[in-house]
């Protein structure tokens, strides 16, 4: 076997004095599978009032000399209790594995079952799999129809709120690509964190998977702890997370209106079709984000698909795994050098110039690009007017006047074939938004109702009486222009990025 994976293991332990031990001994299972060349255990114990600190620190004793030691252990702990979701924020700064996944400590799930989980990250590009003890396997133990019942209710509303068709939303065992779980902000304490694991990766567009596990589930009497009002909280849970946009840890505002402008598809497909007739076959985008155009733009006999932040690469590359003709690159519009080293019959980028402090030298790089007979088609916010505290979070140095942008783009080396005015309807919104409320992002249900509204304003955009929030300009390149052009136009502040999409 070629490839080999690190994983690992998070364990929230709190009041497990009987079970800890015998839990952490039975991941033992893991020693033996081919697909592992490393395995690390992080065990927190979430401030216990019982005699687990004692059991852990007898289990540590017994590891040196054991097959247990070949193992990486982690032990930490927490000074007050603060929940299963607070145990896995502290574990996960103890990760460094390409794979984590949540075990419990007491014995209701079996170790080996996570072997099954492994060879759907190698042979289906898996980022996350989850153990569903609702498929079919090879036992489980019968237990409480009400629990049951509870556990399928919440699992149909997340696939309603994500519009996955999961069977075991509630599953401890979640086993995710690590660098993807580390990027993500969690935020819950305790068990509403099962519905935001699922919400969040559903909402980054992860290629998640299910397998059967066994399940072995535990009477109150045997120690069992989550109750009916953990159910309750979990709807809260479901309402919070479905709602919020807090899915990038980096970049937090960018990535949240990042997300939020995902809530309208409908823009997006409008942005898509007005800029199609101008496409040709061999394509690069720049900036595309985490997708969202770039799903209505192709296919293509070839799509170059470029970002420069790493999260949104990931997304991208989880979209080239159905598309062939799809290649993700990393590109910085600033950075001729990290152009792909051939040439395009369209440039796309959209929403990303105005993010750079050197705007003609973006430009005149997108214009190296271009076969003979190659169009760039740029899209760049209209108004410096309108320039608010939503530019400012995005990180715009500037919103550009039709002269404005005219020259820039006759600087870079580029001719105006053609220069639309784009989005009228959501001017107001903007000005509303960045200029008299001072809001750092959209409102979730202002991106609903903009998306319910497209079909009807799209014929008659035109002729709405506000200024168009965008130019969308298609240039050619103007082969006879010489020099080195530079200089820079910084109308506004913000900060360098490429955010896309």
């Amino acid at each position: 076997m070629e490839t080999k994976l690190s994983l690992s293991v998070v364990v929230p332990v709190y009041n497990e004095q009987y079970l800890v031990e015998a839990s952490l001994s039975r991941l033992g299972v893991l020693l033996d599978s081919p697909w592992l060349e490393r395995v690390r255990v992080i065990v927190v114990n979430d401030a216990s009032t019982d005699h687990t600190a004692v059991a852990l620190q007898r289990f540590q004793e017994t590891l040196a000399g054991s097959e247990l030691s070949r193992f990486e252990w982690v032990f930490l702990e927490h000074e007050q209790n603060a929940g299963k979701g607070a145990a896995i924020r502290t574990a996960l700064s103890c990760v460094d594995t390409d794979l984590v996944v949540m075990h419990d400590a007491d014995l209701e799930y079996h170790p080996d079952d996570l072997a099954r989980m492994l060879p759907l990250f190698v042979a289906e590009e898996a980022e996350a799999v989850f153990g569903s003890r609702f498929m079919a396997s090879d036992f489980r133990r019968v237990l409480f129809f009400r629990h049951a019942l509870g556990n399928k209710l919440l699992t149909l509303l997340t696939n309603l709120v994500t519009d996955l068709n999961l069977t075991d939303m509630e599953t401890c065992y979640k086993m995710v690509r690590a660098n993807l779980m580390k990027s993500i902000p969690w935020e819950s304490d305790r068990f509403g964190v099962e519905p935001e694991i699922a919400i969040k990766l559903a909402k980054r567009h992860a290629r998640i998977f299910e397998v059967p596990i066994r399940y072995s589930g535990r009477t109150y009497s045997e120690g069992k702890k989550i109750t009916w009002k953990d159910g309750v909280k979990a709807l809260g849970a479901l309402v919070k997370f479905g709602i919020s946009d807090k899915i990038f840890l980096e970049e937090e505002h960018g990535g949240e209106i990042l997300a939020r402008l995902n809530r309208a598809p409908r823009f997006t497909k409008w942005m898509a079709d007005t800029i199609r007739p101008f496409m040709g076959e061999r394509v690069l985008e720049i900036g595309a984000g985490i997708g969202n155009l770039t799903a209505n733009l192709v296919p293509r006999t070839v799509y170059y698909v470029s970002d420069v932040n790493p999260h949104y690469l990931e997304r991208l590359r989880t979209l080239g795994a159905t598309r062939p003709y799809l290649r993700v690159h990393y590109t910085d519009a600033s950075d001729e050098e990290t152009f792909p080293k051939e040439q395009f019959d369209t440039v796309v980028c959209l929403n990303v110039v105005e993010h750079l402090e050197n705007d003609v030298r973006a430009l005149r790089n997108i214009r190296k690009a271009l076969a003979a007979d190659g169009k760039a088609i740029v899209l760049v916010p209209n108004g410096p007017g309108l320039y608010g505290s939503l530019d400012r979070v995005l990180g715009h140095y500037r919103r550009y006047g039709r002269e404005q942008l005219v020259h820039t783009c006759e600087r870079a080396g580029l001719r105006v074939d053609q220069i639309l005015k784009f989005n009228r309807i959501g001017a107001p919104g903007w000005w509303l938004n960045g200029r008299v409320l001072k809001k750092e992002t959209f409102g979730f249900w202002q991106m609903k109702l903009l998306n319910l509204l497209v079909p009807l304003v799209r014929p008659i955009d035109r002729f709405l009486p506000f200024p168009h929030l965008s130019w969308i300009v298609v240039l050619e390149a103007n082969r006879q222009a010489e020099g080195e052009p530079t200089g820079e136009t910084t109308l506004g502040q913000g900060v360098l990025s490429t955010e896309g999409r």
